[in-house]
């Protein structure tokens, strides 16, 4: 059986008609776009979209001052389902705006590249589950103190030292095929020496140490 809310799943919450709520106000809102008409009509749910009047410029305006995402301090932009390119076009547009965001969880939402995004206030940031290859995958963020990386793609530690420059304290690459790389702890701290956790352990004495250096002496011998 259908939910009452049937009708409304494929709409966003600013297009709901009758409430006075911001996007500020939102601690977990739905911002992907819903399947456009032609798509609907195939699946045979074209029931589900209601007849869309022309939207005037003034209410295109009122619509961007309703979402307010500039002033989001804290926000969870976690399983967005993105399975359509006008749906990430969407979804970042909406991170662009979030110039005063602190925290941010952006779970399980198949991300790939967010390196034109910057995030200027952004002190934690949560993009577990995505699949990012690098860290120059990554949105710009010079404040970021703590950072979740856990199951995504990394494959190397490569672009990792420009956040030497950030207040970083915190990372988590767990399950990341970095993690199996030789002395991988070794290699993160040396790269990021201000960091004071890594995958949830402490900072140890052992992770101190410069990367093994073999030398290799050329002998001879005098007869």
């Amino acid at each position: 059986f259908k939910l009452p809310s049937d009708s409304f799943k494929y709409l966003g919450w600013c297009d709901i008609e009758e409430h006075g709520v911001r996007g500020n106000q939102l601690l977990c809102p739905r911002v992907r776009e819903g399947p456009s008409e032609e798509e609907l009509f195939f699946r045979k749910e074209e029931h589900t979209l209601k007849k869309r009047k022309p939207v005037t410029d003034t209410e295109k305006w009122e619509k961007r001052l309703q979402e307010n995402w500039e002033n989001c301090a804290e926000l969870n932009l976690s399983f967005q389902d993105l399975g359509d390119l006008y749906q990430v076009e969407n979804f970042k547009r909406i991170l662009r705006r979030l110039i005063r965001v602190e925290k941010l969880w952006l779970v399980d939402n198949s991300l790939i590249d967010l390196s034109a995004i910057r995030l200027p206030r952004c002190r934690e940031l949560n993009v577990n589950k995505n699949h990012f290859t690098s860290f120059k995958q990554l949105p710009k963020i010079p404040q970021i103190q703590h950072l979740s990386l856990a199951e995504n793609n990394i494959t190397t530690l490569s672009g990792i030292s420009d956040f030497r420059h950030t207040p970083l304290e915190s990372l988590i690459l767990r399950r990341n095929p970095c993690e199996f790389q030789e002395r991988y702890r070794q290699l993160v701290f040396s790269n990021l020496p201000n960091l004071k956790i890594l995958d949830g352990i402490p900072k140890l004495p052992e992770d101190c140490s410069p990367p093994e250096v073999r030398f290799f002496y050329r002998m001879c011998t005098i007869l």
